[in-house]
């Protein structure tokens, strides 16, 4: 199937040759970066409704078996396993989306970003290498995507002052160091089993060799996608990085991929104990509540939804976590749910910034009155992450609730403990809720500044991918149980049925009635006979025009609690954040050992003396 080859190399390739072209037609090389993207999404449909198959390299070269290539030991063609299923199908075709959405932004907004040099030329690349990594059923060839997408998420974040250098330096050791990990991993696979083809690999984790193995991969599906404890590059890459780039990676592809191998590696190359679901789940419920507990205090937007987009990926963990039909989906559902509205919610914050060029929300306010489109889509993305109906977020929340309940029904030690997880995952979503009333209220709502009078909403190519995304996040909800489940996760998953009884589409007409309802009764009632008048203070002070109230003082308050001020103060000096531990830790054996060296030349030869005693000792065990 050529399809496959077109999506992998024509945008690695455009990519490339897009670096001869001088920075100075930047819209020219915007428009070839499309144009391709528009060509893969055609392919990449192609691809998804095509049936399953697993194929290698001579599929695309059409060589027969007698073909001179066969009688070489080429053992690149023989390890360059691909495959086709449900699975990456899915994750291909929401690539290709997601790529044609954000370069139709990033033609606008890209040409304000002076400072960003090479942005096609590297979204080309990640694009096609996404294609590679999600179609490789070879473990050596999906770790060298793999690897290429680490380099291309360093380069898509623009350096333009110490702290965003800083973020993009921490975004590449973090993720490299995972992909180390991984490799770790990837070799005891092979010990094991004999093979790198994932489509051959199913280990009970039943021992400590396949345990680590597990533990080893899981460390590069989480970083990936930025789950807890390695989650700490986001955020710090989410307020340097331009919208358009936190939008594509951290939001969508980071997410769709790490979350994809997550699925592998759950359902495919292990079989999970109890124990090590009681591990995932708890993991699960942590990033929940961790992350949006820091939301919760941001005043930065663009950080706030670096820690949401961390937050969301805990709902992801949770349902593979469960290991059932319905948890598999509804893990899936909700990554591609995140996707939609977190990337929507990056490009909303991308076009304040745009317009304004403030990042903390206590600068904003009122800016519905001139950006109307920008605050109507992020207002629905805002409802959707906080999983209220008929928005898509709610559904795929209600899955993972309804998959917890059914789970609970089994006999293990994780099952029991359904009452956590389910209270946790309900928890952070009443939590998610508070944090984008600030959001939302803080940015759009609000009197409005004078600065702002002027403010206009930004141009079509910037505001017509958030009202696409929108769109997606209302017809996701609204026909979730009719439709999108059974169309595009059962054939993943499996088909199952639903604790209790839902079905989208009526709640969806139940919740449009109930608000035209409202609006009869509202306009049918004698309205002229309301008297208005301005708002006073206490006793009749008459309210100044000017006063405005702060919508990220009443969050303060949270801070004033004992514990979780030591906890946020811990947080603040990085304490939780894993890059900085591990510098910490590093500099003080470093600093320890240069200690040592302080050339006494007796001290020299204790420590050849000790060295030789200790190669001894390992050469005898």
């Amino acid at each position: 199937m050529n399809e496959i080859l077109y999506i992998i190399t024509i945008p690695v390739i455009v990519g490339l040759v897009l670096f001869l072209i001088p920075g100075k037609f930047n819209i020219i090389k915007g428009i070839l970066a499309l144009v391709v993207s528009i060509i893969t999404l055609f392919y990449s449909y192609l691809v998804f409704t095509a049936d399953q198959f697993a194929f290698t390299p001579y599929t695309f070269l059409n060589l027969s078996e007698s073909s001179f290539i066969q009688s070489i030991n080429f053992d690149l063609i023989k390890y360059s396993a691909l495959n086709i299923d449900s699975l990456n199908q899915l994750i291909i075709l929401f690539i290709s989306i997601f790529a044609v959405l954000i370069l139709i932004y990033s033609i606008v907004y890209i040409s304000k970003e002076k400072k960003l040099n090479n942005y096609y030329e590297y979204f080309l690349i990640t694009l096609g290498c996404s294609y590679g990594a999600v179609v490789s059923d070879n473990l050596l060839l999906f770790l060298t995507f793999w690897g290429v997408l680490g380099l291309t998420l360093y380069k898509l974040i623009r350096g333009y002052d110490e702290e965003s250098s800083a973020a993009a330096k921490k975004t590449l050791i973090i993720v490299g160091a995972s992909d180390s990990i991984m490799i770790l991993g990837i070799a005891i696979l092979w010990k094991i089993t004999g093979t790198l083809n994932m489509s051959e690999i199913s280990l009970p984790t039943t021992n400590a060799l396949t345990i680590t193995a597990f533990f080893a991969l899981l460390v590069g599906s989480f970083t990936k996608a930025g789950a807890f404890p390695f989650h700490s590059w986001i955020p710090d890459y989410t307020k340097k990085a331009p919208a358009s780039s936190s939008a594509y990676l951290p939001a969508s592809l980071d997410k769709l991929l790490g979350i994809y191998f997550l699925a592998r590696i759950c359902n495919n190359l292990f079989v999970l104990t109890d124990w090590m679901r009681v591990i995932l789940l708890s993991l699960g419920v942590i990033t929940i509540i961790t992350a949006v507990m820091m939301a919760l205090v941001q005043h930065d937007y663009k950080k706030l939804l670096g820690f949401h987009a961390v937050s969301q990926v805990g709902y992801m963990v949770v349902g593979f976590g469960l290991g059932t039909m319905i948890g598999i989906a509804a893990g899936l559902f909700h990554m591609v749910n995140h996707a939609l509205y977190k990337s929507g919610l990056l490009l909303s914050a991308g076009c304040v910034e745009h317009r304004t060029g403030k990042n903390n929300i206590e600068d904003l306010g009122g800016l519905s009155k001139t950006m109307p489109l920008t605050f109507i889509a992020a207002l629905i993305f805002a409802l959707s992450i906080s999983g209220i109906p008929p928005f898509n977020g709610f559904a795929s929340k209600w899955m993972i609730y309804q998959g917890i309940i059914e789970f609970g029904q089994g006999a293990g030690i994780a099952n029991q403990l359904w009452m956590v997880w389910l209270g946790l995952a309900i928890l952070g979503s009443a939590l998610t809720l508070a944090s984008f009333i600030k959001f939302i209220g803080g940015i759009f709502l609000g009197r409005q500044k004078e600065e702002f009078k002027n403010v206009k909403e930004v141009s079509v190519l910037m505001w017509l991918p958030l009202i696409i995304l929108a769109l997606f996040c209302v017809g996701f909800g609204v026909f979730a149980s009719g439709y999108v489940i059974p169309k595009l996760f059962f054939p993943i998953a499996g088909e199952f049925s639903f604790v209790g009884i839902w079905q989208s589409e009526t709640v969806s007409i139940l919740i449009l009635l109930s608000i035209v309802l409202g609006i009869i009764i509202y306009l049918i009632g004698n309205i002229k006979n309301f008297r208005t008048e301005d708002s006073f203070v206490g006793g009749g002070e008459q309210m100044n025009e000017k006063a405005n109230f702060s919508a990220v003082e009443f969050y303060k308050t949270i801070l004033e609690f004992k514990l979780l001020a030591y906890l946020y103060k811990k947080a603040e000096e990085r304490w939780f954040d894993i890059y900085d531990l591990s510098k910490r830790v590093i500099l003080w054996f470093s600093h320890l050992f240069s200690n040592a060296h302080n050339g006494v030349l007796s001290n020299y030869a204790i420590w050849i003396f000790a060295g030789i005693i200790i190669m001894l000792l390992i050469m005898m065990i």
